[in-house]
């Protein structure tokens, strides 16, 4: 009997440790579900879907959150200040823990980075200064000297003669800094006498259409006796160019862009454009992604330079821009698999 009982106790005593130990062993995934990484909720806002080079930076960004797992939220405000406002109020009572804004209009955004700060949020401004604010990083390129590098080579195409001279959005801050960049070069042989500026035109919202007509103007004005063209960008720079293949005369006079457009390349391929500036997309989308990912750790983002929008000295990451005409396009657009060759030759 004695046995009998000794060996329902060891029983016992055996049923009782494995209940433990299966316990234990249930937990350990509630231990491991514990230590999951979090994923942040970042908001991202920009001024427009309508140009070729923001259609690739949504698209950049998007691939490049899902890869390193950020939830991204998306906003696209169609060149309205206001509505921009709006859409990154509602990001925010989303929850995102960093805001990333590519402005409409530079001073109007600065009410964003006021709402964002309120709520605890940092704000990325992205390609475009948000200015007189305390804005926390610029993601963007060296905009004056996207600016020199147009004002560089149009004046070394032509020392001399009749001037038209666009630039972008007067809302847009980067409009500013590559004009200011290019009068660099400009200037000078405008004070000589050596160039003479006939028309210096602002276009609202970069809107090609918009170029057509101040270039229509101009063109009968002058007669048509115009020598070169400074276009801020790709979209201007096309419009530009259609209104003097109406007089006959494209090709015939130089004429800068921005962005590396599809459009563009082909154009500079007929001669109708005479170059382009590159500014990779893909890596200044990258850089705010990453950025954004180190800020919402508390880390530092890793900025290389400082830009000035008024009140303060901005911490900035910049990316380098380079001047693409017939001699490069296809090594720096094509060979980078920013644009493909069979999309730039087609017939």
């Amino acid at each position: 009997m004695k046995k009998v009982v000794k060996f329902l106790a060891t029983l016992m005593a055996l049923t009782m440790m494995m209940s433990l130990l299966a316990g234990c062993s249930q937990k350990a995934p509630a231990a491991t579900s514990e230590q999951k990484v979090e994923k942040f909720k970042i908001g991202l806002s920009l001024p427009t879907q309508r140009e070729e080079r923001w259609v690739r930076d949504k698209e950049t960004m998007e691939a490049e959150a899902k890869k390193i797992g950020v939830d991204l939220e998306v906003q696209v405000s169609d060149n309205d200040s206001a509505k921009q406002v709006s859409q990154c109020e509602n990001l925010i009572t989303k929850g995102v823990k960093i805001l990333i804004v590519g402005p409409h209009d530079s001073k109007a955004a600065a009410a964003i980075v006021e709402k964002a700060h309120a709520a605890g949020v940092k704000v990325i401004s992205y390609d475009r200064l948000i200015l007189d604010s305390d804005v926390d990083l610029y993601v963007s390129f060296d905009n004056f000297k996207v600016g020199e590098i147009q004002g560089k080579y149009i004046t070394e195409k032509v020392g001399k003669g009749n001037y038209v001279v666009l630039s972008g959005d007067p809302a847009d801050n980067n409009a500013k800094l590559f004009k200011e960049g290019a009068m660099k070069y400009i200037k000078p042989l405008a004070d000589k006498g050596d160039v003479k500026i006939v028309l210096e035109q602002a276009v609202k919202d970069w809107k090609p259409d918009e170029a057509m007509k101040h270039m229509e103007n101009v063109l009968t004005a002058q007669k048509n006796d115009i020598q070169a063209v400074l276009a801020p960008n790709d979209g201007t720079a096309g419009g530009a160019i259609q209104a003097m293949a109406a007089q006959g005369l494209a090709g015939k006079i130089p004429v800068t862009g921005q962005d590396s457009e599809l459009a563009a390349a082909r154009r500079i391929l007929e001669g109708t454009q005479s170059m382009t500036v590159f500014k990779d997309t893909r890596e200044l989308g990258k850089a705010a992604i990453a950025a954004a990912l180190k800020m919402a750790k508390g880390e530092n983002p890793g900025a290389n330079g400082k830009v000035n929008n008024v009140k303060l000295d901005v911490p900035s990451i910049l990316v380098e821009s380079v001047v693409v005409d017939k001699t490069n396009l296809d090594k720096v657009l094509i060979d980078s698999g920013y644009l493909k060759k069979e999309d730039v030759y087609k017939k």
